[in-house]
Protein backbone atom coordinates (compact mmCIF):
# COMPACT_ATOMS: atom_id res chain seq x y z
CA UNK A 1 0.00 0.00 0.00
CA UNK A 2 0.93 3.62 -0.83
CA UNK A 3 -0.87 6.09 0.80
CA UNK A 4 0.82 9.80 0.90
CA UNK A 5 -0.50 13.24 2.00
CA UNK A 6 -0.03 16.83 0.07
CA UNK A 7 -1.91 19.95 0.25
CA UNK A 8 -4.78 20.17 -2.19
CA UNK A 9 -3.07 23.55 -3.30
CA UNK A 10 0.19 21.81 -5.06
CA UNK A 11 -0.25 20.63 -8.59
CA UNK A 12 -1.23 16.94 -8.93
CA UNK A 13 1.33 14.56 -8.95
CA UNK A 14 -0.24 11.41 -10.14
CA UNK A 15 -2.44 8.72 -7.94
CA UNK A 16 -5.87 8.57 -6.68
CA UNK A 17 -6.17 12.09 -5.43
CA UNK A 18 -8.84 12.26 -2.44
CA UNK A 19 -9.86 15.44 -0.53
CA UNK A 20 -9.88 14.44 3.35
CA UNK A 21 -11.33 17.74 4.52
CA UNK A 22 -14.88 18.52 5.91
CA UNK A 23 -15.18 22.10 4.34
CA UNK A 24 -14.15 22.72 0.58
CA UNK A 25 -10.51 24.77 0.37
CA UNK A 26 -10.90 28.58 0.20
CA UNK A 27 -9.60 29.99 -2.90
CA UNK A 28 -10.04 26.88 -4.76
CA UNK A 29 -11.65 26.13 -7.76
CA UNK A 30 -13.58 22.66 -8.07
CA UNK A 31 -12.10 21.83 -11.45
CA UNK A 32 -8.85 23.01 -10.60
CA UNK A 33 -8.35 20.73 -7.74
CA UNK A 34 -8.32 17.32 -9.81
CA UNK A 35 -9.91 15.46 -7.17
CA UNK A 36 -10.68 11.63 -7.89
CA UNK A 37 -13.16 11.59 -4.59
CA UNK A 38 -14.31 13.43 -1.80
CA UNK A 39 -14.35 11.93 1.39
CA UNK A 40 -15.84 13.99 3.84
CA UNK A 41 -16.71 11.80 6.36
CA UNK A 42 -13.67 10.51 7.75
CA UNK A 43 -12.49 14.26 8.41
CA UNK A 44 -12.87 15.40 12.03
CA UNK A 45 -16.83 16.25 12.95
CA UNK A 46 -17.18 19.95 13.11
CA UNK A 47 -17.11 20.10 16.92
CA UNK A 48 -13.54 18.42 17.09
CA UNK A 49 -12.48 20.19 14.79
CA UNK A 50 -13.40 24.12 15.81
CA UNK A 51 -12.48 22.59 19.44
CA UNK A 52 -8.84 22.20 18.13
CA UNK A 53 -8.90 25.22 16.52
CA UNK A 54 -10.71 27.60 18.38
CA UNK A 55 -9.24 26.66 22.01
CA UNK A 56 -5.31 25.74 20.33
CA UNK A 57 -6.34 22.29 21.56
CA UNK A 58 -3.74 19.49 22.62
CA UNK A 59 -2.85 17.94 19.73
CA UNK A 60 -2.56 14.23 21.07
CA UNK A 61 -5.94 15.31 22.77
CA UNK A 62 -7.28 15.83 19.29
CA UNK A 63 -5.91 12.65 18.10
CA UNK A 64 -7.31 10.49 20.16
CA UNK A 65 -10.62 12.15 20.10
CA UNK A 66 -10.16 11.87 16.33
CA UNK A 67 -9.23 8.05 16.32
CA UNK A 68 -12.63 7.27 18.75
CA UNK A 69 -14.44 9.08 15.53
CA UNK A 70 -12.59 6.55 13.05
CA UNK A 71 -14.03 4.02 14.58
CA UNK A 72 -17.71 5.10 14.66
CA UNK A 73 -19.72 2.67 12.54
CA UNK A 74 -20.91 5.25 10.27
CA UNK A 75 -16.81 5.68 9.23
CA UNK A 76 -16.10 2.56 8.43
CA UNK A 77 -17.74 2.57 4.72
CA UNK A 78 -15.65 5.32 3.82
CA UNK A 79 -12.27 3.94 5.68
CA UNK A 80 -13.03 0.65 3.47
CA UNK A 81 -13.10 2.27 0.32
CA UNK A 82 -10.05 4.24 1.17
CA UNK A 83 -8.30 1.21 2.10
CA UNK A 84 -9.60 -0.25 -0.97
CA UNK A 85 -8.27 2.60 -3.45
CA UNK A 86 -4.61 2.25 -1.34
CA UNK A 87 -4.85 -1.74 -2.27
CA UNK A 88 -4.56 -0.59 -5.69
CA UNK A 89 -2.12 0.09 -8.94
CA UNK A 90 -2.31 4.04 -8.00
CA UNK A 91 -0.56 5.65 -5.22
CA UNK A 92 -3.20 6.73 -2.82
CA UNK A 93 -3.11 10.77 -2.56
CA UNK A 94 -4.98 11.99 0.66
CA UNK A 95 -5.42 15.61 -0.21
CA UNK A 96 -5.94 18.79 2.99
CA UNK A 97 -5.89 22.58 3.03
CA UNK A 98 -4.06 22.68 6.55
CA UNK A 99 -0.75 23.88 6.31
CA UNK A 100 0.64 21.30 8.59
CA UNK A 101 -0.46 18.17 7.17
CA UNK A 102 2.12 16.43 9.63
CA UNK A 103 0.40 18.14 12.41
CA UNK A 104 -3.55 17.64 11.81
CA UNK A 105 -5.66 15.03 11.24
CA UNK A 106 -4.20 13.47 7.93
CA UNK A 107 -1.62 12.19 9.76
CA UNK A 108 -3.69 10.33 12.13
CA UNK A 109 -5.99 8.96 9.43
CA UNK A 110 -2.53 7.89 7.67
CA UNK A 111 -1.74 6.11 10.93
CA UNK A 112 -5.17 4.18 10.88
CA UNK A 113 -5.00 3.40 7.07
CA UNK A 114 -1.02 2.06 7.37
CA UNK A 115 -1.87 0.18 10.44
CA UNK A 116 -5.58 -1.63 8.85
CA UNK A 117 -3.00 -2.40 5.78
Amino acid sequence: MSVRMERVYEAPDGGVRVLVDRLWPRGLKKEDAHLDRWAKDVAPSTELRRWFHGTQGDFEEFARRYRAELDAPQVQQELDELRRLAAGDADLVLLTAVKEPSHSHVSVLLERLEQSG
